[in-house]
C-alpha cells in the first residue's frame, strides 16, 4: 500500500510540472514506466524504436515529443577520406508484395527495403528557429505543429549544421561546409578565390561565392536532364525591386544583409541558389531563380512541376523571430499564414499525389538566447574553411531544428527518432534521382531517410 502510495504521489508532482513550455527543447522524451502488479503480468512496456511505435507514442493532438539525447560525435578530421562510394544507384520502388494475393505494393506499414520512386522533391525552408519552437507545444503555428504533423512524419532529430543560416543553405545544395563569410551571411558578395581541394570535395578558400568548378545540387539534375527551380519570396515580384537571380555585384557590399526599411523584404543570403558561379553565371538562374507567385502556375501541370523545388518564405514569412521591419508580426505566426496557403496547393497537385515529397524544416536553430542550441549529429566534420569555429567547438553545428516529410508514401502521424542533417537531405535527394553524393553528403557517417520512413500504401 505504501509503494503504491508513493507513486501516485509521483504521478502528481509529474502532471503538476510546468513541462509544457520545455518538453520539447529537452534532449530525451518523458516517460512514465507502470510496474508490473504481479508476477503473471509480464514486463512493464517499453519504449519502440522507429517510426511506426513513435508515431503511436505520439498520443493526442499538439502532443509532439522530444528529441532524444546522442552521443556527443567525436569530429571528423578535415584530412581524413571518409567517404562512400561516390556513385549512387537509381532507386526504384519498393519491393513487389509477392504473397498470396497481393496487389504488387507492400502492405501499409510493412518494412520498404528501398526509397519509393519520389520524382518530384519540394522542400520549404524556415529560418533560425528551434525544433522546441517550431514543433513544441508552445509553437504558435499549429498548423504547422499540429494540422501538417499529423499528416506526415516529424523527424525528431533533424539537425543544421552550422551557423548562420546561409552556410545551412548552401550545405543543402552543394554538400560544402562553411567559410568565415557564409557563416556571417556574407555582408560582402566576394568571390571565392580557391587555395586547393579539401578532403571530401571541400573548396579551399575564403569568400562567399564558389567558383564555377563547385558541383551543385541543380548542375547534378541539369546534367541528367532533369529540372529545378527556387520559388523565393520578395524576388521578381509585383511591387519587388529586385529581378530574376537578383544579387549584389561582385566584389560590393550586400544591403540587404542588415534588415532596415529601405532593404525590402528579400534577403540575398536566404537564396544560396546565387552563391554559385555555376548557376549565376548560366541563363538557368534567370529562368528558374524567380518568385514565389509562379509557384502556383508550376504546380497546375505536372509536365511543369520542377523535379526539385525550393521554397523560400520573405523575411516576413520566414519563422524569423526577428521582425522584417519596425512594428512587424514576427515568428512563427506569419510563417504559419503563409504554409496555410503554399501547402495545400502543393498537396493538391498532380505532382505531389502522384509521386511527390514535401520536406519542411528550418535552416538553423538561434545561436543565442533560449532556444540556442549548436549541436550536431552525423559524424559531423571539423570544417576546414572556419577553423575558429570548428576547433573550439562553439558552434559544433547548427542545432536541432527538426524536419516534416509529406509524401503519399509517409503514413501521417508517425515520427523518426533517426539522426539525419542537411547533409542527410541532400544525400537523399540524389539517391531519389540516381546522382552521386556531393562534399559531405557522401560522409559515411551521413545516411539516406531510411526506407522504412516510406510505409504508407501509395493511393
Amino acid at each position: 500500500m505504501l509503494v503504491f502510495l508513493g507513486f501516485g504521489v509521483l504521478l502528481g508532482n509529474v502532471a503538476s510540472s510546468p513541462v509544457g513550455g520545455t518538453l520539447a527543447s529537452a534532449r530525451s522524451p518523458l516517460k512514465v514506466v507502470l510496474p508490473a502488479t504481479n508476477a503473471s503480468a509480464g514486463p512493464a512496456p517499453t519504449a519502440e524504436s522507429g517510426s511506426e511505435a513513435a508515431g503511436s507514442e505520439a498520443g493526442g493532438e499538439g502532443s509532439t515529443p522530444a528529441p532524444e539525447a546522442e552521443p556527443a560525435a567525436t569530429p571528423t578530421p578535415a584530412a581524413a577520406p571518409t567517404k562512400t562510394s561516390p556513385a549512387a544507384t537509381p532507386t526504384a520502388p519498393p519491393s513487389a508484395n509477392t504473397g498470396k494475393g497481393g496487389s504488387g505494393k507492400p502492405a501499409a506499414g510493412s518494412p520498404a527495403s528501398k526509397l519509393p520512386a519520389i520524382k518530384h522533391v519540394f522542400v520549404i525552408m524556415l529560418s533560425d528557429e528551434s525544433y522546441a519552437s517550431v514543433f513544441g507545444p508552445g509553437s504558435s503555428s499549429p498548423y504547422l505543429s499540429q494540422t501538417l504533423e499529423r499528416q506526415g512524419q516529424l523527424m525528431v532529430r533533424y539537425d543544421g549544421v552550422a551557423h548562420e543560416e546561409l552556410a545551412n543553405e548552401v550545405a543543402l545544395l552543394s554538400g560544402q561546409g562553411p567559410t568565415v563569410e557564409t557563416a556571417a551571411n556574407c555582408p560582402n558578395y566576394s568571390a571565392i578565390t580557391p587555395t586547393g581541394t579539401g578532403a571530401d570535395e571541400q573548396v579551399l578558400g575564403a569568400g562567399c561565392v564558389y567558383p564555377a568548378s563547385t558541383q551543385t545540387l541543380p548542375g547534378q539534375l541539369q546534367a541528367k536532364q532533369l529540372s529545378w527551380r527556387a520559388y523565393v519570396q520578395g524576388i521578381d515580384e509585383a511591387g519587388t525591386p529586385q529581378g530574376a537571380c537578383a544579387h549584389p555585384t561582385l566584389g560590393q557590399a550586400d544591403p540587404t544583409a542588415t534588415q532596415s526599411a529601405g532593404t525590402g523584404t528579400y534577403a540575398t543570403f536566404r537564396n544560396p541558389f546565387v552563391y554559385f558561379d555555376s548557376i549565376v553565371g548560366s541563363p538557368a538562374c534567370a529562368a528558374d531563380d524567380v518568385g514565389l507567385e509562379g509557384l502556383k502556375a508550376d504546380l497546375a501541370d505536372p509536365a511543369r512541376t520542377p523535379n526539385f523545388s525550393y521554397i523560400v518564405p520573405d523575411r516576413c514569412d520566414d519563422g524569423n523571430p526577428t521582425p522584417c521591419t519596425a512594428g512587424a508580426p514576427a515568428g512563427l505566426a506569419p510563417a504559419g499564414t503563409l504554409l496555410a496557403q503554399v501547402v495545400p496547393e502543393i498537396l493538391a497537385s498532380k505532382a505531389y499525389k502522384q509521386n511527390g515529397l514535401l520536406v519542411i524544416t528550418v535552416d538553423e536553430a538561434p545561436s543565442t538566447g533560449e532556444f540556442a542550441d549548436s549541436s550536431s549529429c552525423c559524424g559531423e566534420p571539423l570544417f576546414p574553411n572556419d577553423p575558429l569555429k570548428s576547433i573550439t567547438g562553439t558552434p559544433r553545428g547548427g542545432g536541432a531544428v527538426g524536419a516534416l516529410l509529406l509524401s503519399p508514401y509517409v503514413k501521417g502521424g508517425t515520427t523518426s527518432q533517426e539522426p539525419f542533417n542537411h547533409f542527410s537531405l541532400l544525400r537523399t535527394v540524389e539517391d531519389l534521382f540516381g546522382l552521386k553524393h556531393l562534399g559531405y553528403a557522401g560522409l559515411a557517417a551521413v545516411k539516406s531517410f531510411e526506407p522504412s520512413m516510406f510505409t504508407a500504401r501509395k493511393r
